[in-house]
C-alpha cells in the first residue's frame, strides 16, 4: 500500500506539471490482494493512472471484478515454431557465436522451449558455452547440454485446470487415447497422483455410474493400489483406470438424480413420514399406528409390494431417469415393469 501512495503522489505530480496521465505497469497482479488491487481504482477511474497489468494467471480468477471491467484484457500466447526459430537466429547473431545445429538438434531445441522464448534464449546460452566454436551440434550433444525440462504445467494456476478439465472431458466423451495422454501430461507436471485418484473416482461417479457399477470398483482399486505402491508403479493402475473409464458405457443419470433430489429438497418444506413406514420401538408407538399396514416386500410376489407409496404424502417426482446404456437399459426394464405392477394394483383397488 505504501508503494501505491507513492505512485499516486508521483503521478499526481506529473499529471500537475503536464496534464498527462501516468502509466503505472504492475507485473504478476495476481500476488496483489483484493485491499491493495481496490486501491488502484478510484485513480484509474479518475484518469490518473493508465493501468497496466500482467499475470500468468487467469484474470477471471485473480483479478478483482470491479478492476478488470475497466480494463481491456489481452491473452498471450505461447510463441509458435517459426517465430522461436527466429529468436535462435537472433541469439547466435547477438553473441557472434559460429555454431550451427543439424535438424533434429534445431527441432529439439526448438520443443525444449515448449512455446517460451525467454527459456529457448536461456538453453541456446548454455548450448553455446559448452560448445566449441564452429561445431555443428547435434541432438546428442544438445541432450547431453540441456537438462530435462517439464512441459508447461502450475500446480494450482489456469494450465493446472484445463488439464483437468480435458481429462475429465476425455472420459466422458469415450476417447481412450487423450484421457491417457492428459493423465501422463498431468504426471510429467508433477500433479499428485493422488489428487488425481480422487478426481477419477469422482468420475466413475458422475459420468458412468450405474451404466457400469464396475468402473467404480476399479477406480477405487486403482485408488487403493497407488497407495500401496507409490510412483512410478502405481501410476499404471490410475492410467488403466482411466482407459477403463473412458471406454465404458456412460450415464449421469445418477448424478442428475442426485442434483435434482438436492435441489428439490432445499425449495421443499419439511414434510412428514408416512406413518406406516415409521419405526415403532415402543407400545406407544405402535398404538399411535406407526408401522401400521406396511407391506414388507420379501412377503409379496416379485418381492415388491405393488402399489405400496414410499415418498411423503404429495411428493411424486421422479429423480431418477435411467439412460437405455449398459446396465441402466435393464434397470429402465425393471423399473417400467414394477410400474405395470402398481398400475394394475391401483387399477384393482
Amino acid at each position: 500500500m505504501k508503494d501505491i501512495r507513492e505512485a499516486v503522489d508521483q503521478a499526481q505530480g506529473v499529471k500537475g506539471l503536464s496534464g498527462k496521465p501516468t502509466v503505472v505497469f504492475v507485473d504478476e497482479v495476481h500476488r496483489f490482494n483484493k485491499s491493495q488491487q481496490d486501491a488502484f481504482l478510484p485513480h484509474v477511474e479518475s484518469g490518473l493512472f493508465v493501468f497496466i497489468g500482467a499475470t500468468t494467471e487467469n484474470p477471471s480468477f485473480e483479478v478483482n471484478a470491479a478492476l478488470l471491467s475497466r480494463a481491456s484484457v489481452y491473452v498471450l500466447q505461447a510463441i509458435g515454431d517459426d517465430d522461436l526459430a527466429l529468436l535462435v537466429q537472433r541469439g547466435l547473431a547477438e553473441s557472434q557465436s559460429t555454431i550451427t545445429f543439424n535438424d533434429e538438434a534445431h527441432a529439439m531445441l526448438l520443443r525444449s522451449a515448449d512455446g517460451d522464448g525467454r527459456r529457448l534464449l536461456n538453453n541456446l546460452e548454455a548450448v553455446i558455452a559448452s560448445s566449441k566454436p564452429a561445431t555443428v551440434v547435434t541432438n546428442t550433444q544438445l541432450s547431453n547440454v540441456l537438462s530435462q525440462a517439464l512441459r508447461r504445467f502450475d500446480k494450482g494456476g489456469e494450465a493446472f485446470y484445463d488439464q483437468i478439465s480435458a481429462l475429465h472431458k476425455s472420459v466422458r466423451g469415450s476417447n481412450p487415447d487423450a484421457a491417457i495422454y492428459w493423465l501422463t501430461r498431468m504426471l510429467d507436471g508433477g500433479v499428485d497422483p493422488k489428487y488425481l485418484s480422487r478426481r477419477i473416482v469422482r468420475m466413475a461417479w458422475e459420468d458412468i455410474g450405474l451404466a457400469d457399477p464396475r468402473a467404480m470398483q476399479i477406480a477405487n482399486d486403482a485408488a487403493l493400489t497407488y497407495d500401496r505402491l507409490g510412483s512410478p508403479e502405481g501410476e499404471l493402475a490410475l492410467g488403466q483406470a482411466v482407459m477403463y473409464l473412458a471406454v465404458a458405457a456412460k450415464s449421469n443419470a445418477g448424478y442428475m438424480a442426485y442434483n435434482r433430489a438436492k435441489a428439490f429438497v432445499k425449495q421443499d418444506k419439511s414434510r412428514e413420514v408416512p406413518i406406516h413406514l415409521r419405526n415403532a420401538p415402543t407400545k406407544l408407538m405402535k398404538e399411535l399406528g406407526y408401522g401400521h399396514a406396511y407391506r414388507y416386500a420379501h412377503d409379496e410376489p416379485n418381492a415388491y409390494a405393488a402399489g405400496e407409496t414410499y415418498l411423503p404424502d404429495g411428493v411424486n417426482e421422479q429423480f431418477y431417469k435411467p439412460t437405455d446404456r449398459g446396465l441402466e437399459s435393464k434397470i429402465a426394464d425393471k423399473l417400467q415393469f414394477l410400474k405395470g405392477l402398481d398400475a394394475a394394483k391401483n387399477q384393482s383397488n
